[in-house]
């Protein structure tokens, strides 16, 4: 009781959330952070600590990158039960709806290391769950428009998480479990389909690649790299842009993501006939 109290007067672990909350976003700010909690991790005392794990999670909703998944990992076997709970549900955060393989069976390797440790193996069959969400078709990310907006919804949704990431004993690992479904005020699906005004759905030739940031570039320079096309609908991934493969359809909206409405293209029927 005395921890907890004493956990309630430390401003220190939520100023930590706060950094990940302010360079969330924007590609390079999350790298500079990432570093700032490598140096946290190492550094800070245990109210820093345990933040740490919630810090990259919210730097990383379903975007299981290498270098994070490994950090996180590492954190599940820490000897303080505190970071270890975290970091546990941290990594099912940051996997969520993407069906990694590699954070797949790092979970089943998990479950396997904590099968007499009801809270942490309770924590464990979460994050598998959110690994698989929606069947791969979900997402948790609260960014859309190519990254360029936010939903406050979504972001509400998953800092109401992160709180009570930082106080596990007294929130989800005891009576206020169902605090877990503010998660899913963020679900999304990650899927382009693309139909007509009518609302029935077209099968259109589909470009997807990582998104280029091509900003104050001159001429036409291309907005995606290492592409591979597809028949909508297609699943994006985290960074993930998509344009239409053919002139055939011109979209209504210029960012292709979620349900998009495509019209017949007048000018590509005419070089059809022709």
């Amino acid at each position: 009781e005395g921890e907890s109290k004493e956990w309630l007067a430390d401003p220190q672990s939520i100023a930590a959330l706060g950094v990940a909350l302010i360079a969330s976003g924007e590609e390079l700010g999350s790298d500079m952070a990432v570093r700032a909690y490598d140096h946290l991790i190492q550094y800070g005392d245990a109210a820093v600590r345990k933040a740490c794990p919630v810090g990259l999670a919210m730097l990383h909703i379903s975007n299981p990158k290498l270098q994070v998944t490994d950090v996180l990992g590492r954190l599940s076997h820490d000897s303080n039960e505190d970071v270890a709970q975290a970091a546990t549900l941290a990594l099912g955060i940051v996997g969520a709806g993407t069906n990694n393989a590699r954070l797949a069976t790092q979970l089943r390797q998990l479950s396997s290391y904590y099968y007499k440790d009801p809270s942490l193996l309770f924590l464990v069959r979460i994050s598998q769950g959110l690994v698989h969400l929606g069947k791969g078709l979900l997402t948790l990310s609260p960014s859309h428009s190519d990254r360029s907006l936010h939903s406050n919804v979504a972001l509400a949704g998953l800092v109401i998480n992160a709180f009570c990431m930082l106080d596990m004993k007294q929130t989800i690992l005891a009576k206020y479990h169902f605090m877990l479904y503010y998660l899913f005020v963020a679900a999304q699906p990650r899927m382009l389909m693309t139909v007509d005004e009518d609302g029935k759905p077209i099968p259109c030739a589909v470009r997807v690649g990582q998104a280029v940031d091509v900003v104050g570039q001159a001429g036409k320079p291309k907005t995606i790299t290492g592409m591979a096309q597809h028949t909508s609908p297609v699943l994006l991934a985290s960074g993930d842009r998509a344009e239409l493969a053919t002139d055939e359809y011109i979209p209504v909206t210029s960012m292709l993501e979620g349900v998009v409405i495509v019209k017949k293209n007048p000018a590509f029927m005419a070089e059809d006939k022709d």
